[in-house]
């Protein structure tokens, strides 16, 4: 009875085989494994070596440490990074803040070039707050620590830009946020760079001095 048993298994699997392996062999030479099983890029710009077109950034409005307001419009034309972070951060930003200060550096003479810091911690950090900070960090003009309502905030770094930023009080600081900084070009589409498989990376590590070296890279490719 087992030997029958086991001659009806292998019947099933090899019936099972005969359907199956043209079907999958069909999909790798069609590329529909690739198209229905990983993100699919097929509609993302590659026009810019190593830099792809992801998706158009959110929309957002906020008032910078001079209480100038800084939103899509005012960045119409401008190439510009977007991080989320706090001042009294003890963990991660005082990181961010010193590769974001490089960054700056390199491209303080350029009119067609703004970082936009974004606080979610507007209940501390107040205009005069964020402007001591700028100071503080040797910021250009092209820098803007921005605030807004706070609810506002977390929407516009979580649902509108995928970056995660939140309160909490039982850790450090009493608030969680993405090390990562956005990248949109001149049009208000969020760029990227491929990992050594062509896949989108979406944002650059804020805390990495080589993605950081790769962002000035990429963001030199978009101005020119």
């Amino acid at each position: 009875m087992k030997n029958k048993s086991y001659i009806g298994i292998a019947f099933v699997i090899l019936i099972f085989g005969i359907w199956a392996v043209p079907k999958i062999v069909n999909r790798y030479q069609n590329s529909d494994v690739v198209k229905n099983d990983r993100l699919n890029v097929a509609n993302i710009d590659r026009k810019a070596t190593n830099v792809l077109k992801i998706g158009p950034a959110p929309k957002f409005s906020f008032k910078n440490q001079n209480e100038q307001v800084v939103d899509n419009k005012s960045l119409e034309g401008k190439i510009y990074l977007v991080e989320f972070f706090f001042t009294k951060c003890p963990t991660i930003c005082p990181v961010m803040n010193k590769n974001m200060r490089q960054i700056d550096s390199t491209f303080a003479n350029r009119k067609d070039f703004q970082i936009v810091s974004v606080s979610i911690d507007p209940e501390n950090d107040t205009f005069d707050v964020l402007k001591k900070h700028a100071e503080k960090l040797g910021a250009s003009e092209n820098w803007n620590f921005v605030r807004a309502d706070k609810a506002y905030t977390f929407e516009v770094a979580t649902r509108g830009f995928n970056l995660y930023a939140g309160q909490n009080n039982k850790v450090a600081g009493g608030f969680e946020h993405s090390g990562l900084f956005a990248l949109v070009d001149k049009n208000g589409n969020i760029k990227s760079r491929t990992d050594d498989f062509g896949n989108p990376i979406v944002y650059y590590d804020g805390l990495s001095a080589k993605a950081v070296n790769e962002l000035i890279t990429d963001i030199k490719t978009l101005l020119n």
